[in-house]
């Protein structure tokens, strides 16, 4: 078979997406290969189709054992026979995949890096042909990335030491020049076929808003979105926890996600997400790595990420099947400062030298600044990602939350003088919210505490809303007319622009928006509608519970059955055979023999 028939009889796809034959004839002329692709662009392809066509196993290395459970699992529903080899496994369990592995039972095997160089897994490779590694989530080998680990150094050592070179590939979704050149290094890419596809997800789309109360924000947004499954992202364990609570009191079926849960939990409320049984998953950012679920409708963040390579990869778990998705960032000026907090007691390692240390949590607060830039901006978000990631654009997308309002520009210099002056006259000792407080005239214990209802500025802005205030706050602080400490208990200072203001020379004038976008969408009709309005709603429902059944039968998640995607170009095709069923994108021969005849049956019945 060719590539073409490889795609359609294990994956049942027609043709490949953007890039994909580059990289895979890259792969199967013996070149090494590096692909740089959106989250849902379709890496995985890129080196699932060589691995079947190569004559000996192909090894992918993977940093999560929930990213290994969940591509193994893909692929032995397609028909594809593979394994993993993590610490999940029972020294028998990892015996028998040994065994199993060397009797040429698998083609594909996924391992972890810490693995790699274990006695046990060395001895195993000697007697066994090792075609092509890939190393998924490569960017994990910079320690410019966002998600450095130490034990990515160990694959180049791991290639170097195996009798025979095999092909080495690489993937990952987000990397920015420096990260793309550390890969291409520190794996010992040889000459490699580079591809970048694109970082736009135009089905994305974006939102930031700046709201006074952040629950009931993304309250009224999953109500409105109630048939739907979203992630709800937290900067902190504690908030997870709050938040989470809250929402089941409020009638929402959600579970939670962090590292402070046992194993089994963690294991348990994943899985009750992926099948299905909750549909918001309130997590920090440990969740999330290779979770393929594709019908995540909505991604919220509860806090601002600390850069925009986090935000992008964990926005991106919106919409992986193309169909229309919504990503929404509730940004509050705490965001920055737990943030900082978060790089200065970040979680390097102990043995790593000081020097290191500090270049790298310097480079985390230059990225932390510019993804609040992105939270403030008046510009399109969309442009303002592609272009952090060096791709140039038009201005306009018409499918974020900039795009859609309409700005103003508003001279706030009487504002921006009054918190200026104020932090001056305080002899610059307080943080954001007292001194917005202070010329508000607030009435707090902290600010009586501190005497600020003495300061000579107090109140001098009690009649402009408190966020207005703080939009102005974080607009002078964006553009260097205060400076904010990186203390734990960060303090509004002075800068060389300060003075200008205060003196009456400098005139500040930035946009606002005339009124908040409006985030409510028809969730209930967004599957059917998305790839224009001819899908039967009825038909759908009928394909989504039998979907569903097939699943718990099958103890597999809903989405490794079919997609949202492919349940749609069925109702629209309406396949009365075999021949037509298998023109569906998303029905390979594997699938078909294992569910097509029942879903054949849904449109015999005259449910259509």
């Amino acid at each position: 078979m060719n590539k073409e028939q490889y795609l359609k009889t294990y994956f049942g796809y027609d043709s490949f997406r953007e890039g994909q034959p580059v990289l895979i004839e890259g792969i199967l002329s013996g070149r090494d290969t590096l692909g740089i692709m959106p989250t849902g662009a379709g890496k995985s392809i890129c080196y699932q189709i060589p691995a079947l066509m190569l004559p000996g196993i192909t090894l992918v290395i993977s940093p999560l054992i929930s990213l290994m459970k969940d591509q193994v699992s893909a692929l032995n529903q397609a028909g594809v026979h593979a394994a993993f080899f993590n610490s999940s496994l029972s020294p028998a369990q990892y015996r028998k995949a040994l065994q199993l592995a060397r009797g040429g039972t698998y083609k594909i095997i996924y391992v972890a890096p810490e693995r790699l160089m274990t006695g046990e897994f060395l001895a195993f490779i000697e007697t066994v042909e090792i075609s092509m590694i890939s190393v998924d989530e490569a960017h994990c080998v910079s320690q410019w990335g966002q998600d450095f680990r130490p034990s990515y150094l160990q694959i180049a050592e791991f290639v170097d030491w195996l009798p025979k070179r095999p092909v080495v590939s690489a993937f990952t979704a987000t990397a920015t020049r420096e990260v793309k050149e550390d890969m291409i290094s520190l794996l010992g890419l040889q000459d490699p076929v580079s591809l970048i596809t694109g970082f736009d997800r135009k089905n994305l789309k974006f939102m930031v808003k700046q709201p006074k109360d952040k629950y009931a924000e993304a309250l009224q947004y999953i109500q409105e979105h109630a048939a739907e499954c979203g992630i709800l992202y937290c900067l902190t364990r504690k908030l997870v926890e709050e938040v989470c609570n809250r929402l089941n009191r409020d009638g929402i079926s959600a579970t939670r996600y962090h590292a402070g849960l046992s194993d089994l939990e963690r294991r348990k409320n994943q899985d009750d997400f992926i099948y299905d049984q909750r549909t918001v998953m309130v997590a920090t950012n440990a969740f999330g790595m290779g979770i393929d679920k594709s019908n995540v409708r909505y991604v919220i963040h509860y806090n601002m990420p600390k850069n925009i390579e986090s935000y992008y990869q964990e926005a991106g778990r919106a919409g992986r099947d193309g169909i229309p998705s919504d990503c929404l960032l509730l940004y509050g000026g705490q965001d920055v400062v737990t943030n900082q907090f978060l790089i200065e007691r970040g979680d390097q390692s102990e043995e790593m030298e000081p020097e290191l240390r500090e270049l790298i949590q310097e480079r985390e607060r230059e990225r932390l600044k510019k993804m609040t830039v992105y939270c403030l901006t008046a510009d399109c978000l969309r442009e303002y990602i592609l272009r952090y990631f060096g791709e140039y654009g038009a201005n306009y997308c018409g499918n974020c939350s900039n795009c859609l309002t309409q700005f103003e520009e508003v001279d706030v210099t009487e504002i921006a003088t009054a918190l200026i002056r104020c932090v001056k006259v305080s002899r610059e000792r307080f943080g954001m919210t007292l001194i917005a407080e202070a010329v508000h005239g607030g009435k707090s214990a902290r600010l009586l505490q501190c005497r600020l209802d003495q300061n000579s500025c107090y109140g001098m802005l009690k009649d402009v809303p408190v966020y207005r205030i703080r939009q102005v706050m974080n607009y002078l602080t964006m553009k260097d007319y205060l400076y904010l400490t990186r203390d734990e208990y960060p303090v509004l200072k002075l800068t060389g622009r300060s003075e200008a203001v205060l003196n009456g020379g400098q005139f500040i004038r930035m946009k606002i928006a005339k009124e908040q976008p409006a985030v409510k969408t028809a969730g209930k009709e967004r599957p059917a509608a998305a790839l224009q309005g001819d899908v039967d709603r009825g038909l759908f429902e009928a394909l989504r519970n039998l979907r569903l059944q097939i699943a718990r039968e099958s103890r597999i998640p809903p989405y490794l059955v079919f997609s949202d995607k492919t349940l749609i170009h069925m109702c629209r095709i309406r396949p009365k055979n075999k021949e037509e069923m298998m023109t569906v994108s998303g029905v390979g021969e594997a699938k078909y023999k294992k569910y097509g005849k029942r879903f054949l049956e849904v449109f015999e019945s005259g449910s259509s």
